[in-house]
């Protein structure tokens, strides 16, 4: 497997320079059959990932690229009536796809975001009384610019809440941009990267990470650290039940992907933060303070005992 992660990883950075840690954390949360949130400027490679991730991986790719006036319709799909026989005719929306890339996703109104609450939980879409299963595997990529941008609604806590993992790409080093501006007067950057993985055997793995074993005290310590965010007095709010099994999984997809039988601390502390964060709310007196999110996570970290690696 891990010869397979690494053959991913290349092709994956023929198109992402410099963002191996990045692209590690994507696969884990697809692994983990959970949905990925990208925060960050435009132009830094968000959308670009998730396109890369589809082709290498041969899954099928659908993007909708989200304005004010997107409808729920649009993401869902819609029904049309055939004026010569008087039926319905139901048209799939984009969401029928492995990969959905929701592109911008805070630049729409509540209502539209809302309309992926459903099918990043259940994994299904409800169209006019009509539910249909989405592909498997299945994916929701979304990004979003910073909320200090013009023309953006933040997000709600319950769909934020829906996201496994929330990464940031950021710049790129100034010799991966280099390799990234040789690259394309090469005309190499137009070419796509090779597909590695079929869905079967992606199939296989999503089933063969969630049988990682979790020994009783890594299980206390992913309780521990969820349960610390909870009494935090920087925090208003903590992780969720749901967080606790995000955490869970994300850990053991990462373990999966180091070659490993079962989870060990380090595995926890990898996907801890892109896991935790993006679910916590900082107190008032935490904001006025200047507090991050990341940081009041790293100090709850501090405070809970690590277990030994000897029960596995």
């Amino acid at each position: 497997m891990n010869e397979k992660f690494e053959a991913v990883l290349k092709e994956m950075e023929k198109t992402i320079y410099g963002k191996r840690e990045q692209c590690r954390l994507v696969l884990a949360a697809l692994l983990a059959g959970g949905n990925l949130l990208l925060e960050d400027v435009p132009g830094v490679g968000k959308t670009t990932l998730a396109l890369t991730l589809a082709h290498t991986l041969d899954l099928s790719f659908g993007r909708i690229q989200f304005t004010p006036d997107t409808l729920p319709g649009d993401i869902t799909g819609y029904s049309t009536v055939n004026m010569h026989t008087g039926e319905f005719i139901f048209h799939e929306g984009p969401v029928m796809n492995h990969i959905l890339l929701a592109d911008e996703i805070n630049r729409t109104s509540p209502k539209t975001q809302a309309s992926l609450l459903e099918v990043m939980e259940e994994k299904q879409v409800t169209v006019e009384g009509r539910t249909m299963q989405v592909p498997t595997p299945f994916m929701v990529i979304a990004t979003e610019n910073p909320i200090e941008f013009s023309g953006t609604y933040q997000l709600p806590e319950a769909q934020l809440d829906r996201f496994l993992m929330r990464i940031s790409m950021g710049y790129p080093e100034k010799e991966d941009e280099e390799a990234m501006i040789e690259r394309s007067l090469r005309g190499e950057d137009r070419a796509m990267p090779e597909k590695v993985l079929s869905r079967e055997e992606l199939l296989t793995m999503q089933e063969e990470a969630m049988q990682v074993k979790v020994s009783e005290p890594i299980r206390r310590y992913i309780l521990d650290i969820v349960r610390s965010t909870r009494e935090s007095r920087n925090l208003s709010l903590g992780a969720s039940p749901r967080a606790t099994l995000a955490l869970l999984h994300a850990a053991q997809s990462w373990a999966y992907m180091n070659g490993q039988s079962y989870v060990i601390p380090e595995d926890v502390q990898a996907v801890v933060e892109p896991v935790l964060a993006h679910r916590l709310i900082l107190s008032l007196d935490a904001s006025l303070q200047n507090a991050t999110n990341a940081g009041v996570l790293k100090e709850c970290l501090r405070v809970v005992s690590v277990p030994p690696v000897t029960e596995r």
